[in-house]
């Protein structure tokens, strides 16, 4: 086989992460909308998310970042999205990471927290992974799913308790968005993308195709919209990465402000309350209490982090620590490890 298979779903934000990721770098790939027929393949791999995409030597394989870097190493310099700098390199994981694990939670909150939204999504999906069963099936699939999505909406933190602090937090993500795709380029980290723009276009992609949340991002950030519709498929872009003197776009340092306030303490309240023995952890997240249920995974990232942030040169620490410090971000990057 000399291509890449993405066994995805239009509405997983991961598979369209990793989908608009090959595009851009231009390796070989087929997309397949996955469903019931699909099933053994994806058991190949656990956990059993999506993507699950089958590479060429035959192999299936998941968890979107491990494989941005297991395509990088396999092409090497062919458009990478990893910039060379590892100060910036360092700094597009950070904000990739957060998108992953924080971001998603307005992906999630927005498409089950409201009946429209809920039936609405509910039954595209099951539309989507639909084998021929007709209208019934559809219909019987999308009351499960559905009641399967609400029922976790607490362990993951989207409850009415925390919908307004979710919200909110998704319109200051949106202004910073909105006043920098207005701009050209409109990356990150020169005139070429990073891993951390395609993970926020994964999340974002879902929003635009949710009622309510594609209702309100068009209403306070229209251009957003558009600039996700662009990130969809970037194959055509060329350009450079940035000279390690030359100015980071605002919004870096707003996403980084907005790390330091919200997204590594939720990690290290998650790392205590796993340390403790806790199922729930709470902390103030917008100036309101937030309560959630503790994720090993989560645990996992915040090491990662810190293991990154602690193998980067000298020289390229002494480039990025002042961002870094004035964000709020240097004691959770340097705080010493809880066991979990």
């Amino acid at each position: 086989m000399d291509h890449y298979r993405i066994l995805g779903a239009l509405g997983s934000p991961y598979s369209m992460k990793m989908r608009a990721i090959l595009r851009y770098r231009r390796l070989p790939h087929i997309w397949i909308q996955a469903n019931e027929s699909h099933s053994a393949e994806r058991a190949q791999v656990r956990p059993a998310v999506i993507p699950v995409i089958q590479y060429p030597d035959g192999a299936y394989h998941v968890d979107s970042t491990p494989m941005i870097y297991e395509l990088e190493a396999r092409h090497p310099g062919q458009r990478s999205i990893v910039p060379p700098d590892a100060g910036d390199a360092f700094l597009a994981y950070l904000l990739e990471d957060m998108a992953d694990e924080w971001a998603t939670k307005i992906m999630f909150h927005y498409r089950w927290h409201r009946p429209r939204d809920q039936k609405q999504m509910s039954e595209w999906l099951a539309f989507d992974r639909s084998t021929g069963g007709g209208l019934a099936d559809v219909t019987r699939y999308a009351g499960f799913f559905r009641d399967r999505q609400v029922g976790r909406m607490a362990l993951v933190g989207c409850t009415p308790e925390n919908a307004p602090i979710i919200e909110d937090a998704a319109a200051q993500l949106a202004g910073m968005f909105e006043a920098h795709v207005v701009n050209r380029p409109y990356f990150f980290f020169g005139s070429r993308p990073s891993m951390a723009e395609f993970s926020w276009y994964g999340q974002f992609s879902q929003l635009i195709v949710d009622p309510t949340a594609n209702d309100t991002l068009r209403e306070i950030a229209p251009f957003t919209v558009r600039w996700i519709m662009h990130m969809d498929d970037l194959s055509g872009v060329e350009g450079e990465w940035r000279a390690p003197d030359e100015a980071l776009p605002a919004i870096v340092p707003q996403l980084l402000a907005f790390a330091g306030e919200v997204y590594l303490p939720f990690l290290e309240a998650n790392v205590a309350a796993l340390a403790a023995g806790e199922e729930t952890f709470t902390l103030d997240i917008l100036g309101r209490p937030y309560t959630q249920g503790a994720f090993k995974y989560q645990a996992r990232c915040l090491e990662s982090l810190r293991r990154g942030y602690a193998e980067l040169p000298a020289a390229a620490r002494t480039r990025i620590d002042p961002l870094l410090q004035t964000a709020g971000l240097i004691a959770p990057l340097t705080r010493s490890r809880q066991r979990v």
